[in-house]
C-alpha cells in the first residue's frame, strides 16, 4: 500500500486513546493495575494522563481482575471495554479495543496505544506523538528507547486492519517492526521502566524518592 500524505490526511477526524489494562500480572502476584502510584492507582493515574491528552476519545480495555479494576476508573470519561478472552494474550486486548473504536460513530483517523505499566507516560508523551504525525505525516509515529521502538505508539487507520488481526501474545510492537521504513520515532526515555515485578515497584518508589523526576 502506498502511504501518501494525502491518505494521512482526514477532515473532522479524531485520534484515539487505547490503554491495554487486561493483563493477569501473574509476575506482580497483585493486580499491578491497582498499586499505589501518585496518589492514586496506576489504571487511574495513565487513564488521567490520557484524558488530558489532545487524544479522545479514551477506551480502557479490561480482562483479568475487571470487577475489581473497573471502580477505579468508572467516573472518568472514558470507555471501558472488556476483553474476555484476556488469557489468549495482548493481542485479543487490541482486537477488542479496534473492535469498539471502529464501531464509534466518529472518524477514528489514528489510535495512541498505550499499556498500564509505563509509569513514566506523560500527557507531553502522548501529545508529541500527535504533533508528530501531522508535522511529518508519517502514518505510524513511535516511541524510542533503550535501542527499541515500541509504545507508546500511533497507528494511523490503515493500520487498523493489521492491529485487528493481530493475534497471540503479538503486540503492537509487531506492527511496528513490520513497517519500520515507515515509522518516525520520539525519544521517550524513561519508557523502558516498566512495572512486571515486586522488585520492579521498589525500584520505581525508589527512583521518584531520591531523583524527584516529578
Amino acid at each position: 500500500m502506498d502511504f501518501t500524505t494525502e491518505q494521512i490526511e482526514t477532515e473532522n477526524s479524531t485520534i484515539a486513546v487505547m490503554i491495554l489494562a487486561a493483563g493477569a500480572s501473574t509476575r506482580m502476584g497483585t493486580p499491578k493495575q491497582l498499586l499505589p502510584y501518585q496518589g492514586r492507582s496506576l489504571v487511574q493515574y495513565i487513564t488521567e494522563i490520557a484524558i488530558a491528552s489532545v487524544c479522545h476519545p479514551v477506551v480502557v480495555v479490561l480482562g483479568a481482575y475487571a470487577e475489581q479494576i473497573r471502580p477505579e476508573i468508572a467516573r472518568l470519561p472514558i470507555s471501558i471495554v472488556e476483553n474476555l478472552d484476556w488469557a489468549r494474550g495482548m493481542s485479543t486486548s487490541i482486537n477488542r479495543g479496534m473492535q469498539f473504536l471502529q464501531n464509534q460513530p466518529q472518524n477514528i483517523e489514528a489510535v495512541v496505544i498505550l499499556v498500564c505499566d509505563q509509569p513514566f507516560i506523560s500527557t507531553q508523551i502522548i501529545n508529541r506523538l500527535v504533533e508528530a504525525y501531522h508535522s511529518t505525516k508519517k502514518a505510524l509515529v513511535s516511541c524510542e528507547y533503550a535501542g527499541t521502538l515500541g509504545v507508546p505508539a500511533l497507528f494511523n487507520k490503515m493500520f487498523f486492519s493489521e492491529l485487528a488481526a493481530l493475534s497471540g501474545n503479538r503486540g503492537a510492537k509487531q506492527i511496528i517492526n513490520n513497517h519500520l521504513d515507515r515509522v518516525f520515532s520520539i525519544p521517550f526515555t524513561l519508557g523502558n521502566i516498566d512495572i512486571d515485578t515486586p522488585k520492579d515497584y521498589e525500584q520505581l518508589l525508589t527512583i521518584i524518592s531520591n531523583e524527584n523526576i516529578y
